[in-house]
């Protein structure tokens, strides 16, 4: 396995802030992920009982993963472009990462390395009217279809009842559920499980911001929440990362109460960086009857839509 580091750094002869951005996290993250481990996690014997740091110390780090002390401090300082796959899994090896945090250290190295990060053509334009038709044809469970940022791109009758909240007052679109999330007003209110529901939304915006670390868009939404909101960016400090496939969430609507309701969240090959996730609810429990709920208000609520599309030119002109 190497322990050298004779490759270039990328960031030499150009010294943008691109390049400090990714040293910084790549050295946050090491470091943050270092602190999780003890030595008795690690399997190491833990001499002394007075430690300067609260997890494993880097000449730990470097042992368990098989590398030089020198080797993996540079790393650590954000210079992972030398590093090779094997190197980048010993360490993650060592430093016990989960398959999300195993895939965004990759991703980091990618991106000081310079080299194409995973799902780099990202979908662009309208959704294909197959996506569509499958996403209309789910009538029983809310469903949308969303980017990496969090925007929401697309949904079904019921998940535009779900997200309701977030398209009134004629907000433009597409609407962003992290922007809502952290800087509406009424954004802690529409999330019951509020620390659960900030960490999945900062931690997924975090994996996004390894996959595609040149998306303009992400990094703009990034600094605008760091920026407004204090809590975002106390959670963002964390450089936590996660998968997220299957789950429970609940919602407090402003119609129907409360609703908590099971997820799965499926990434379309075809439309790389696009996710639809569905919502559904066992039968005979409370958020069963509260999607009932739901179907019968939006119901209501497109009727008297049509009514007023029909009958409001018609009372302009003073018509019966």
């Amino acid at each position: 396995m190497p322990g050298t580091d004779r490759t270039p750094h990328p960031c030499a002869d150009r010294l943008s802030l691109e390049c400090v951005s990714t040293q910084s996290d790549i050295r946050e993250f090491l470091a943050s992920r270092r602190a999780k481990i003890t030595p008795q996690q690690a399997g190491l014997p833990a001499y002394g009982g007075n430690r300067r740091v609260p997890g494993l110390r880097r000449e730990e780090v470097a042992l368990l993963a098989g590398v030089s002390i020198d080797y993996y401090v540079r790393l650590e300082r954000g210079r992972l472009a030398g590093a090779s796959e094997e190197v980048l899994d010993a360490i993650a090896n060592a430093l016990q990462l989960d398959d999300a945090e195993r895939a965004h250290l990759h991703d980091l190295a990618r991106a000081a390395a310079k080299r194409p990060v995973r799902r780099t053509k990202r979908a662009r334009g309208p959704l294909p009217d197959s996506v569509l038709r499958v996403l209309n044809s789910m009538s029983d469970s809310p469903a949308f279809v969303r980017n990496g940022r969090l925007d929401i791109l697309a949904t079904n009758r019921l998940g535009r009842a779900l997200y309701s909240p977030l398209y009134a007052d004629n907000a433009p679109e597409p609407v962003n559920i992290a922007r809502y999330q952290f800087l509406h007003p009424h954004g802690r209110d529409f999330f019951p499980d509020w620390e659960e529901s900030l960490n999945t939304t900062v931690s997924l915006l975090r994996t996004e911001a390894g996959r595609a670390p040149h998306d303009s868009d992400l990094t703009g939404l990034i600094g605008e929440l760091v920026t407004r909101s204090e809590e975002f960016r106390t959670a963002w400090a964390k450089h936590n990362v996660r998968l997220h496939h299957t789950g429970r969430k609940s919602f407090r609507h402003p119609a129907v109460g409360v609703l908590a309701l099971d997820f799965d969240a499926m990434e379309l090959p075809a439309q790389p960086g696009l996710t639809l996730t569905a919502y559904s609810a066992e039968p005979g429990t409370p958020g069963h009857d509260a999607l009932a709920l739901l179907a019968s208000w939006s119901a209501t609520t497109a009727h008297e839509e049509a009514r007023h599309e029909h009958h409001g030119p018609r009372a302009q002109l003073g018509e019966p």
